[in-house]
């Protein structure tokens, strides 16, 4: 089916999540890198085990508790003042250097542009515009719209519901490869961004499709609708 419209995961796809090592290694020395990788890990976590459990709090506020966490687990010292510029990180994360360009570039092409994130919608809104890309979204979704998480199917029909399109014709891009699966259990056509070159998920499902940048996805895109 041709692809009607465009969905992009936000952090780790967009967005470089473990671009606050930098400010962690300046607030604590040589755990930078460690407190990034255990800081994402408790996110992710804490996401699924209040939508399993019905126990809903914002993404900022699950973005603090996992750094809240990982600071006491590392033996790191954190303070209120270090809590507030670490979680200033995420309204201003770098953006992967293909970002920019492919978005353009898939937008002059004609295709219609969304952001379906866990994020809340200030802080999507904050990320975006620090990107330099705003007004190249028809839409920025939060989880938030309906009070659960990705994998949520609720979370993935916000885009059907604003793109006002069925799944099929809508292509959804992740570079987490469980977000890219279970959009595809969803009925979204996938591509995921595979920039370490991982093993699919094992979950009876593959993404449509895959590349090692963000940029592939636009040769993705056009076959699809070459078709």
């Amino acid at each position: 089916m041709p692809i009607r419209g465009i969905l992009f995961d936000a952090y780790g796809t967009l967005f470089d999540v473990h671009s606050v090592a930098s400010l962690a290694e300046e607030i604590f020395p040589d755990k930078g890198i460690a407190l990034s990788a255990l800081w994402r890990d408790k996110q992710l976590e804490y996401t699924r085990l209040r939508t399993l459990s019905d126990r809903y709090a914002d993404f900022l506020q699950v973005t603090e508790d996992a750094l809240r966490y990982a600071c006491a687990r590392l033996g790191l010292p954190l303070t209120e003042p270090g809590v507030g510029r670490l979680l200033g990180q995420y309204h201003r994360l770098t953006a992967f250097p293909d970002a920019l360009v492919t978005l353009r570039q898939l937008r002059a092409q004609g295709f219609a542009l969304s952001v379906l994130s866990n994020g809340t919608p200030g802080m999507l809104a904050s990320v975006v515009d620090s990107a330099g890309m705003s007004g190249l979204f028809d839409h920025l979704l939060s989880a938030d719209q309906v009070r659960k998480f990705k994998t949520a199917p609720e979370v993935y029909q916000l885009g059907v519901a604003a793109f006002g399109y069925v799944a099929a014709e809508l292509a959804f891009v992740s570079a987490n490869g469980w977000d890219a699966c279970c959009a595809t259990w969803f009925g979204y056509q996938t591509f995921w961004i595979n920039r370490a070159g991982d093993p699919v998920e094992q979950l009876g499902v593959v993404p449509t499709g895959q590349g090692r940048r963000l940029g592939d996805l636009i040769d993705f895109a056009d076959r699809r609708n070459c078709d």
